[in-house]
């Protein structure tokens, strides 16, 4: 999310919390379906329309865009939808397609070119082999919701993490990594976990925030304070709580599902706070169970009931975090469009299912990625035809890039 201007008034009962979305893309080849290294063409062609919402990312086969802070859900969609198509239209220029995919479909040539830039090439070094991975162009979505202090987005993140694994399952969209069904909804997840800090964040207060990103730097363990990759964390650089628990997706309506969710529960959370309510006790082991589940199953099987620890069906637990949210919804008036874009997530199946889908109905992987292209930008892909122009090539590893996915590896 781009840097707002500061509001005037503290966001409260009458005034609307303010969100905004970040999304990470891949950018494959129009010919091949692979990751290709165009970002920088790409970036300064869409920056013409987008400014500074265009963004580099740490490979140089990846994009970000970035939504400014909005109020309704309605111009939330909107400013999405301009931001894809405009990445699009410039990826398009560039030779190559925009793909909202947690991780790359096919094999990615190795090693991956990192962009330019000092703080990448840092981090690559201070990273090595893991910087290196299969599946290393990982792609999220990253919610902002604001205007709040420090104080406020750590005690909202504190009540937030049992809702977290819930919001991971349905986001799931990274089934096939590099060329190989993992086995899993998300391999994202698998990837992003041998990175610092990824996983639930600690329960923390101001103090506990500073001595223990503190620690961190002084260690080693992270080069900056924008190394925290907590699956949520006040934003270094905006009055924000981020959540970034998600795949990037290329169905528009999960993305705004998950941005109304998360800003419901940081209404919801607020009016807990302010009023004194207990925090939920969860072990921090049962925390990320529950995320490691949600990243194998999406909503296709049992997740793990945080509070309680027991296996119960995903959608059951989606249910519960929309009943929970209810009142903040309502109060931003987002709960119908909630409600109806759960249902129809439930029905369709997340985008893990839908890759895994379109992969059964055409037998190629080249085509996943083609579907996946039409749906980044609204569009859909016609059955049994890749938009790509020509068969696809794999790169050094992986399975075969046109043809079938190799089975499922061990997660």
């Amino acid at each position: 999310m781009v840097e707002p201007a500061r509001p005037s008034v503290r966001p409260g009962p009458t005034q609307p919390l303010r969100f905004g979305v970040e999304e990470e893309f891949v950018l494959v080849d129009a010919v091949t379906g692979v990751c290709v290294p165009r970002a920088e063409r790409v970036l300064a062609d869409a920056a013409l329309t987008l400014g500074d919402r265009a963004q580099a990312e740490f490979c140089a086969t990846q994009v970000e865009g970035c939504t400014p802070p909005v109020e309704t859900a309605e111009r939330l969609r909107e400013e999405l939808a301009v931001m894809r198509r405009a990445l699009a239209a410039a990826a398009g220029r560039a030779g190559c397609l925009l793909v909202a995919s947690g991780t790359p479909v096919l094999p990615s040539p190795h090693p991956l070119p990192v962009s330019d830039g000092v703080r990448y090439h840092r981090i690559s070094r201070h990273m090595g082999p893991v910087a290196d991975q299969p599946g290393g162009e990982m792609c999220g979505c990253h919610v902002h919701v604001g205007d709040l202090s420090r104080r406020e987005a750590l005690a909202v993140g504190n009540r937030l993490r049992p809702w977290l694994p819930v919001l991971h399952a349905v986001t799931t969209n990274s089934p096939f990594c590099e060329g190989r069904d993992r086995g899993v909804a998300s391999s994202r997840t698998l990837c992003y976990g041998r990175w610092p800090t990824v996983g639930p964040a600690p329960v923390l207060d101001e103090g506990g925030y500073e001595r223990t990103v503190e620690a961190l730097l002084s260690s080693g363990v992270l080069l900056d304070r924008r190394m925290i990759y907590w699956y949520s964390r006040p934003s270094e650089h905006l009055p924000t709580l981020e959540v970034r628990v998600a795949d990037v997706n290329a169905d528009l309506d999960v993305t705004v599902l998950l941005a109304v969710l998360v800003r419901g529960l940081v209404a919801v959370s607020l009016r807990e706070e302010r009023a004194g309510a207990p925090l939920p006790s969860v072990p921090g082991e049962l925390l990320c169970a529950a995320h490691r589940r949600a990243a194998r199953v999406g909503l296709s099987g049992d997740g793990i009931d945080a509070f309680t620890g027991r296996s119960r069906p995903a959608a059951q637990l989606l249910a519960d975090l929309l009943e929970h949210a209810a009142p903040g919804l309502a109060a931003l008036g987002d709960l119908g469009l909630a409600r109806r874009l759960a249902a129809r997530t439930v029905a369709a199946g997340t985008g893990a299912d839908r890759q895994r889908a379109a992969f059964a109905c055409r037998g190629s992987l080249a085509d996943v990625v083609a579907e996946l292209a039409a749906v980044t930008v609204g569009q859909s892909a016609s059955p049994g035809r890749s938009a790509t122009r020509g068969p696809a090539t794999g790169g050094r590893r992986g399975g075969r890039a046109g043809g079938t996915a190799t089975a499922p590896g061990r997660a």
